[in-house]
């Protein structure tokens, strides 16, 4: 009788944490932390920055791809977390088995000056900090897989410049880069005599020509890729989404168009939407989706 008891009592025991154990995974959940910093000798100054770490972090010893998401102008390293919900978002996917797990770094780049990029002077070399000083201190201080094959950009507006730059200045360290509703960049060398006052980089029309034209070539996004160089057309994973709405449609449309000349293999997504969180938050899964792709060797 007590065996026959205790054999019932552990078969319900058994079918309660059949019933339960999917709850309890479901209700782990990553961690964020945002206001964290690290000290900058190239620009002289504290840098903020906010990371997301995937559920199982604490309590694994792997190792993890990562993605770099940077923000769009007027907001700092809290933006993805406060306004595109990171944390809810990644997490979701993650549990659905959208994303593979994956850390998610959220550089401030709107401290000090605006933009992920080296000013017109040399006096703000913001890029050089975030791959000479940033990107080695975040890959070291986290469990980071630092190789190409595991590591993606993303970003909008402002962040998706930074990530047609970075991606093409450095195809060899991303594997995927996704661009949202981004800016493209200068049209023109008289284009970047008009908009450089604009980041703060004071007045530029005492430069010499060569420097503007120096600028113009490694800032503009649609210069970088119909001059891309045959060997690196696939070395980067391209997903470029912009609405149908945004007053910066047709700079992506011009670097569709672009791509599809030099025969870049890519994703272009038009949907309907503005210049706005709501399309980005849309815009995150499809991210974590098309980057987790490459991290999973389709």
């Amino acid at each position: 009788m007590f065996k026959n008891a205790l054999k019932h009592f552990n078969r319900q025991n058994f079918i309660l944490i059949l019933v339960l154990l999917p709850a309890f995974i479901f209700a782990q959940t990553g961690k964020v932390f945002d206001n964290l910093s690290m000290p900058s000798k190239i620009l002289k100054m504290e840098r903020k920055y906010a990371i997301y770490l995937p559920p199982d972090y604490e309590t694994s010893q792997r190792s993890y791809p990562v993605l770099y998401i940077l923000h769009g102008s007027g907001d700092d390293q809290t933006g993805w977390i406060q306004f595109g919900e990171v944390l809810h978002i990644a997490d979701k996917a993650i549990h659905e088995g959208i994303s593979t797990p994956m850390v998610i770094v959220m550089p401030d780049g709107n401290t000090g000056r605006r933009g992920y990029w080296n000013d017109i002077k040399g006096e703000w070399l913001y890029e050089d900090f975030f791959f000479q000083e940033f990107m080695p201190f975040v890959e070291k201080k986290y469990r980071i897989k630092a190789e190409k094959r595991y590591r993606a950009i993303a970003g909008l507006s402002m962040g998706g410049q930074g990530t047609f730059l970075y991606a093409l200045h450095h195809p060899e360290l991303f594997s995927s880069a996704c661009p949202l509703s981004a800016a493209t960049g200068p049209t023109s060398p008289a284009d970047v005599k008009e908009r450089t006052p604009r980041y703060a980089q004071g007045d530029v029309s005492q430069l010499p020509d060569s420097v503007i034209q120096a600028y113009y070539k490694r800032h503009s996004a649609v210069y970088l890729v119909e001059n891309i160089a045959d060997n690196q057309k696939k070395a980067v994973r391209w997903y470029i989404d912009c609405g149908d709405d945004d007053f910066l449609f047709e700079g992506n449309s011009l670097i569709h168009i672009a791509m599809r000349k030099k025969e870049i293999p890519h994703e272009f997504r038009i949907r309907d939407g503005g210049h706005n969180w709501t399309y980005w938050r849309a815009s995150l899964p499809e991210v974590l989706r098309f980057i987790s792709d490459a991290f999973h060797q389709y």
